[in-house]
């Protein structure tokens, strides 16, 4: 084995960029879209938009 295949065998450890897992809970999506609802409203009501 060449030291290039000795390097292509290694696996690189996974970066976690921030974004939902894959075992995803349907009470944090909820959550999420209830968040993103209210924020509209309130930008709505001050009059931001």
């Amino acid at each position: 084995m060449t030291s290039t295949a000795a390097t292509a065998d290694r696996t690189l450890p996974t970066t976690r960029t921030g974004g939902p897992d894959d075992e995803s809970n349907p009470l944090e999506h909820i959550l999420g879209w209830t968040l993103v609802v209210v924020l509209a409203m309130l930008i709505t009501q001050v009059g931001l938009l």
